[in-house]
């Protein structure tokens, strides 16, 4: 889509062919586009509308009930935030004192939105023409255009001190960089090749004494500043961002943060604590990505009273069930030495059909393994592939009801 097609969509004949799109989205593209250009709607209004109904359906799951009045492009939709993260890190902010925010390279401004929602006046800049049109755009479909405005800029040459191009600074920036390759999308994985980069962003953090930046989950610890407090946020089970607090903003080294529904969870600590090794023990809890890629199952551990098999392995045993939100807990009902003739005969005579299978230092391959086995049975059973005293185990286990 380009300006022109994107300016086309917000005529009145516009609104009529996505109200149309919208109720063709989601079934045969080729059906749809005919049913569309039979009331005479020009192929390439037909075609942008389309897109962005689909696009719209998508992001249902994300933003809820105000996808339909959004605009979106498949890469910023991609990169965007949940609204349930965005609005939780909103009121983080609001919660901290800040009442004017800039955001630096707000894309299609989920994160803007969220802001303006909690009250926070946001600057935003965006480099990309049409991005930066759907931006503002959908800051007037969700109701908040005079707490978030766009500018069409490079965000490394934005002034924080002169946010609003007549002397008053911000409270604090905000900034997502991109992480994908410009011109082949392709993600980039150094902090380098963000844009705007690493070092923009810490150089932006020495100036502005409140910041906060969105990186990539699996960033090289030894990359986070030691006075900056770096958080991982999972939502339902999936491990969905990190993010850098700075300055005042920090609050403890390392957080996971657990969004599962309505509920929020958070575990705190250092992330350089060991947890304690040991043998197997009855139950097995598989910790959340979050607490894992935040380096706390240490901390995780103890508040289960639990242990490793390997230090390496982000397994904990321990010799009780006990709830918790931060991992599934499973009861080992059996342990051997991985051999797949022996396992699927194991398997078979208890008539096991259906497998769960979950690895962590175990280089094979689920799907091929469940292949190979072969069964045929009626009853249900998770396997753990993993190592104990670096030797190639399989643990039998069945999920403890209501525990993680």
């Amino acid at each position: 889509m380009d300006l022109d097609q994107f300016a086309a969509l917000r005529t009145p004949a516009g609104v009529t062919a996505l109200a149309t799109a919208a109720e063709l989205a989601g079934g045969d593209p080729l059906a749809a586009a005919a049913a569309l250009r039979a009331p005479g709607v020009p192929a390439g209004l037909a075609a942008a509308a389309l897109t962005q109904a689909e696009l719209r359906r998508r992001a249902e799951p994300k933003f809820g009930p105000a996808a339909t009045r959004m605009f979106f492009t498949r890469a910023g939709l991609e990169q965007a935030t949940r609204a349930v993260v965005s609005a939780r890190r909103a009121a983080r902010l609001r919660a901290a004192g800040v009442r004017t925010m800039a955001d630096l390279g707000c894309g299609l401004g989920a994160d803007a939105i969220a802001a303006a929602r909690a009250g926070i006046r946001v600057y935003g800049v965006e480099a990309d023409p049409l991005t930066a049109a759907m931006a503002g755009a959908n800051a007037a479909a969700v109701g908040v255009p005079d707490l978030f405005t766009v500018s069409l800029a490079d965000a490394t040459r934005f002034d924080p001190a002169d946010a609003d191009g007549a002397g008053s600074g911000v409270d604090a920036v905000f900034c997502d960089p991109a992480r994908r390759r410009a011109g082949t999308g392709r993600r980039v994985f150094n902090p380098a090749d963000y844009s705007p980069p690493w070092n923009f962003l810490l150089d932006l953090a020495g100036r502005v004494p409140r910041a906060v930046f969105k990186i990539a989950p699996g960033i090289d610890h030894a990359l986070l500043p030691a006075d900056a407090e770096a958080e991982w946020v999972s939502v339902d089970g999936d491990l969905v961002e990190a993010a850098l607090w700075c300055g005042p903003l920090a609050a403890v080294p390392r957080r996971a943060t657990v969004l599962a529904g309505a509920a929020v969870h958070e575990l705190t600590g250092s992330g350089a604590a060991r947890a304690p090794v040991g043998p197997l023990r009855r139950y097995l809890y598989d910790p959340d990505p979050a607490v894992v890629r935040a380096h706390l199952v240490a901390e995780f551990a103890d508040t289960v009273r639990g242990g490793l098999a390997d230090p390496d392995i982000a397994y904990v045993y321990s010799d009780a069930p006990v709830a918790t939100p931060f991992a599934r807990c499973l009861e080992i009902v059996d342990t051997l030495p991985f051999s797949l003739k022996r396992l699927r005969t194991l398997l078979r005579g208890r008539d096991i059909g259906r497998v769960e299978i979950l690895k962590r230092g175990s280089a094979l391959e689920p799907e091929r393994l469940r292949r190979d086995l072969r069964l045929t049975g009626t009853r249900p059973l998770s396997l753990v592939l993993t190592r104990v005293a670096d030797a190639p185990t399989v643990l039998l286990c069945h999920p403890v009801p209501g525990r993680g």
